[in-house]
């Protein structure tokens, strides 16, 4: 860095190297809660970094976007970490999803204006525990339109904000390992999901209203689990956003994951063999 000599702590920043998870809250997108750590570790570092540069200085990335209303698990690659990230794109997910009947809206949650209203007072528990099944293992799914996934390379929420007419993406197959219903207060109801890669909880939670005959629009979403890390015992919180904490946090969590060595025979005996490639 141009003869810049750098500290102790700045060595062992650009040290790092692995996943850990942090806790995203409500509120900012996943990118910006990147940005958020990102400036930090280079402030305690005391690396200088003008304004767009900080993305060059430090290799980070996130593994799965997590919508601005959701809360939980957000998995992060630092260094050689971040080639890792695709894997964890396609593990599976758990969740828990607070669903509104009665309502629906464009975006699905919360955020989104109410594009319609239904009497839901018929439902029942047994209702919505019944169409559950209808749910779970491999489905088709349709992907919201307000969603991060692209069209001529601009986001589908991008082109609908500024609006555009956006036609729906075809129905995808996902897989849906489980689903319960937690709890039943009407109008509100409580899902606990587990899933596969590309799966849209807002889709699900749409999609169970329409099978009820009204409809339904997802009110809370908490990702408390990515792959082997979860919500109660991986994720550093704001106040650990320290060097330190996510060295020890790395540490903790290489045990976690499938080991190194084993990646790199795998792929010279299996050139086609992708599962367990971790590029």
């Amino acid at each position: 860095a141009g003869g810049v000599v750098l500290g102790k702590s700045a060595d062992k920043l650009f040290s790092l190297s692995g996943l850990f998870a942090v806790y995203k809250p409500k509120g900012p997108t996943s990118a910006g809660v990147l940005n958020l750590l990102k400036e930090r570790l280079l402030a305690e570092a005391g690396v200088q970094t003008n304004g767009n540069k900080r993305n060059q200085v430090l290799k980070m990335g996130h593994g799965g976007t997590l919508d601005s209303a959701a809360a939980g698990v957000l998995v992060v690659g630092i260094g050689k970490g971040t080639k890792m990230l695709r894997t964890m794109l396609a593990g599976s997910k758990k969740y828990t999803a607070i669903g509104l009947l009665g309502k629906a809206t464009d975006t699905l949650d919360a955020t989104g204006k109410v594009t319609e209203e239904k009497p839901y007072d018929q439902i029942t528990k047994g209702d919505l525990e019944n169409v559950l099944q209808k749910f779970t293992g491999d489905i088709m799914q349709v992907p919201p339109l307000y969603s991060a996934l692209k069209k001529d390379g601009e986001r589908l929420s991008t082109l609908m904000k500024r609006g555009e007419a956006v036609e729906a993406k075809p129905a995808r197959p996902v897989r849906v390992y489980s689903l319960s219903l937690q709890q039943f207060q009407p109008p509100l109801f409580t899902l606990d999901v587990e899933c596969g890669g590309g799966f849209y909880v807002r889709s699900l939670v749409s999609d169970i209203g329409k099978e009820l005959s009204t409809c339904a629009t997802m009110q809370e979403l908490t990702r408390t689990k990515h792959g082997p890390f979860t919500l109660e015992e991986h994720v550093l919180y704001e106040d650990k956003w320290t060097i330190d904490e996510i060295a020890r946090s790395l540490e903790h969590c290489t045990s976690l994951l499938p080991g190194e060595p084993s990646h790199k025979k795998l792929k010279t005996e299996h050139p086609g063999e992708t599962a367990v490639s971790c590029e």
